[in-house]
């Protein structure tokens, strides 16, 4: 167990992550210790440093794409061992004893803890978490590329799993970023047929060699109007504002609109298109630990991994700028250089 970790924190809003030690403190007994490898960047992770959503407690150390190796555990940590190979998402402690927890919905208990909301995040030599959300990795997947799966990937892979979309299915995916690259990949091999929802006509060729059958323009009312009826299920994963009563007529009765990306304004729809059809509107956030190692599973044996572009964690404000411009193709892994 080390206690004195190394790491990268914000100190302001907006402000350059800066070297940046802190004392750990005594390792708890059901915690383990990582010793970070990789870590992705996702979204979220400049949202917190801006303090975007008002809950950001400074230093801020971002980072919850975690991948490494156990170096500790506690003293009732339960099957996982040191030199384990593992990774850490959004979540890093739920309470394991309230009725999500017990029926597998980690993910929705109240008293989850998050990886970077008032803790420090993966940016670091360590990170730690409880045993419950390190999840051991599949020899067959790369490390270097894995990060994205444990935020980016689950997001996406969740939903399949909570309304059991069949592989009989019709779905479309919102806006082929680092999310809905990852949710091409997922659909096109669980089986369904699958359209592809983008405004960036650079990204159809790529959207179809990674899995869409049909690539659409998110920003066309005539070219959603053509698929008027189709979809059993439709993913967004976008942080923009659309016409979300055009893509809610896209849906065949019974059909869902399922939101993963969180959109700046409020999503007006009317009520008649909801109830003549018998249509759904939903989200969900992230997944519990038993889906996390279904996806994983599903990664290893299907080939599936995040297209990534890699940095030095020393570089991660060229990186987090890299981002911030929407140059990322499509996912940022930092390989971790902090000297222990």
């Amino acid at each position: 167990m080390q206690r004195k970790v190394r790491a990268l924190a914000a100190r302001k809003p907006r402000g350059a992550l800066e070297p940046f030690e802190f004392d750990a403190g005594e390792l708890r007994p059901e915690q383990v210790e990582i010793k970070v490898s990789h870590c992705g960047i996702c979204h979220s992770d400049l949202s917190m440093r801006d303090n975007e959503w008002q809950m950001t407690v400074y230093p801020f150390v971002p980072g919850h794409e975690a991948v490494g190796q156990i170096v500790a555990t506690g003293h009732q940590v339960k099957n996982l061992k040191i030199g384990d190979k593992v990774g850490l998402g959004w979540f890093s402690e739920s309470d394991m004893t309230c009725p999500q927890c017990l029926s597998g919905n980690h993910n929705l208990c109240q008293k989850a803890e998050q990886t970077i909301i008032g803790r420090p995040g993966a940016f670091a030599d360590r990170v730690r978490c409880h045993w419950g959300w390190a999840l051991r990795l599949p020899d067959t997947l790369d490390a270097s590329k894995a990060g994205p799966l444990f935020c980016g990937g689950i997001t996406v892979f969740n939903p399949l799993v909570q309304f059991e979309v069949k592989p009989t299915d019709k779905v479309g995916v919102i806006g082929i970023g680092g999310l809905g690259h990852l949710a091409l990949q997922f659909l096109n091999k669980w089986g369904c047929e699958v359209t592809a929802f983008t405004s960036s006509s650079t990204k159809a060729d790529e959207a179809s060699k990674m899995g869409a059958h049909l690539v659409v323009n998110s920003k066309s009312d005539s070219e959603l109007e053509a698929t008027a009826g189709k979809f059993d299920f439709i993913v967004s994963t976008v942080n923009a504002d659309l016409n979300w009563p055009a893509f809610l007529n896209t849906l065949a009765p019974k059909g869902r609109l399922h939101f993963v990306g969180v959109v700046p304004g409020p999503v007006s729809l009317a009520a008649f298109p909801l109830i003549a059809g018998q249509r759904s509107v939903s989200g969900t956030p992230s997944g519990g630990p038993a889906t996390m190692a279904k996806m994983l599973d599903f990664c290893a044996r299907h080939d599936i991994a995040a297209v990534t572009e890699s940095f030095k964690m020393s570089e991660a404000n060229e990186a987090f700028a890299h981002l911030e411009a929407g140059k990322a193709r499509y996912r940022i892994v930092l390989e971790n250089d902090i000297k222990v």
